[in-house]
């Protein structure tokens, strides 16, 4: 595929003209009693609470976030594509602070998995569809669905595997469907389903 760029300009940081300020999110029960509460993460300045309040509550991973991570090396794949892992020995109990980390794992795994595919004609069209997507959530022109927000990227960003889950892929190398061995490296981001309908009536 070739990738037309519409709000992001080739060589720079795609979200060079957002401002990001740090917001605090704080929900609690009619009662009085807290819910939940985030002090300072950082957000698009011009998001509403709502937004905030969502991004932080729901969509930010909580924990399993390396304060040091290594890019892991990988064939065939630009750098600024590796995957990242923890750094031994790094403390991994941190969770997501700052918006453009979820953005960025996002955009990043989508334009990973589009590159191992070979669905780009070049790194320049994979480059323009990763900044394209980053500064659309950043500015709300486009979101993904809730798994997407929640799974999608752990793997890729953080290192996060967790315990295979019974997915399956499709694995074009062997031609084969496959057991995904872990919960994150090929998550099941989808929130819908069709399905055949029985005839009973």
């Amino acid at each position: 595929m070739r990738i037309e760029r519409h709000f992001t300009t080739a060589g720079q940081d795609p979200l060079e003209g957002v401002a990001f300020a740090p917001r605090d999110s704080r929900i609690v029960n009619p009662d009085g009693s807290v819910v939940f509460e985030a002090a300072g993460v950082r957000m698009p300045a011009d998001w509403s609470q709502v937004a905030v309040d969502i991004m932080a509550q729901k969509y930010f991973r909580k924990t399993g976030v390396a304060d040091e991570l290594v890019a892991v090396e990988e064939d065939g794949v630009p750098a600024w594509l590796w995957r990242s892992e923890p750094a031994e020995g790094a403390d991994d109990s941190s969770g997501e602070i700052d918006a453009r980390q979820v953005f960025g794992r996002l955009a990043g795994t989508w334009t990973y998995w589009g590159w191992k595919h070979g669905y780009f004609d070049a790194e320049e069209d994979a480059r323009a569809f990763h900044d394209e997507l980053v500064l659309m959530m950043a500015t709300q022109r486009a979101a993904p669905n809730s798994p997407q927000w929640f799974n999608t990227g752990l793997h890729w960003a953080y290192g996060i595997a967790g315990p295979s889950q019974g997915h399956s892929y499709f694995d074009p190398e062997f031609g084969a469907v496959r057991q995904s061995t872990s919960a994150y490296e090929r998550p099941q981001p989808h929130a819908c389903f069709i399905q055949s309908v029985a005839d009973d009536l």
